[in-house]
């Protein structure tokens, strides 16, 4: 049974949920406040499988309960965000959240992202029991190792959340071919793209701040319009110019 901790001062809803979500073979732990609810996350670090957080709490704010959660626990974080608000769902994938829900929203959808993440999260565990010797992917300057998650450039660690690490070995393991948005959604955030949905797209922006927009002279993680996105494969530059035509 997985176990998720719902932070969220709308009692109503956390109520709403815990009925949803039981039945559903969810343990469900509610708390009100972000400074409780990040004392949780962290004093019981491992017995959450995922934490479902509102961006709007009192005292302390949703994003500083992510940042604070962030720098010591790679617990998968659902952000609920307000419908209108399209800055904040951005700040909170940048931030390190794993996907995000706009309020108000159909509890079924939630099973569904939930689902998704821990299905995800779960997929990669596997993956990683089942390796005995610890695969590393080089493309240029970058090195990702698939057993211990630290990707590298020129020797230097760079920190990414796992959404990112996600989306950097697909496309290294592609380098020089475009990988599609659907791709990438299906692959890492295990769901498929609804309308409007920038979540690959924030994610990416966010991957191509920290290991740098240039490979050289060269950009690093090209869009393709209409297609998705190409990291560039030094070793076959007139390739990826012609994929891009």
């Amino acid at each position: 049974m997985s176990h998720i901790l719902v932070i969220d001062d709308d009692t109503e809803l956390c109520e709403l949920l815990a009925d949803y979500l039981k039945p559903e073979g969810f343990e469900i732990t509610s708390v009100y406040d972000g400074e409780q609810g990040l004392r949780l996350a962290v004093s019981e670090a491992g017995k959450y499988d995922l934490i479902v957080l509102d961006v709007m709490l009192p005292g302390m704010s949703g994003f500083e309960v992510l940042q604070h959660l962030r720098s010591q626990s790679d617990t998968p974080v659902l952000m609920l965000t307000a419908r209108d608000e399209e800055v904040l769902r951005i700040m909170g994938l940048e931030m390190g959240a794993d996907d995000y829900l706009p309020k108000p929203f159909n509890p079924r959808e939630l099973i569904a992202r939930a689902r998704a993440i821990l299905r995800r999260t779960k997929d990669r565990h596997n993956q990683h029991a089942a390796l005995s010797m610890p695969e590393k992917i080089s493309v240029g300057d970058i090195e990702l190792d698939t057993g211990t998650r630290v990707v590298n450039r020129s020797g230097e660690q760079i920190e990414l959340t796992s959404v990112e690490f996600g989306f950097l070995e697909m496309l290294l393991r592609a380098a020089g071919h475009v990988v599609t948005r659907d791709q990438l959604a299906e692959g890492v955030l295990g769901r498929a793209l609804t309308p409007y949905d920038r979540s690959v797209d924030v994610h990416l922006s966010s991957l191509r701040k920290k290991l740098g927009h240039k490979l050289g002279e060269i950009e690093r993680i090209k869009t393709v319009r209409g297609a998705g996105y190409i990291y560039v494969n030094p070793a076959q530059p007139d390739k990826d110019k012609i994929l891009q035509q």
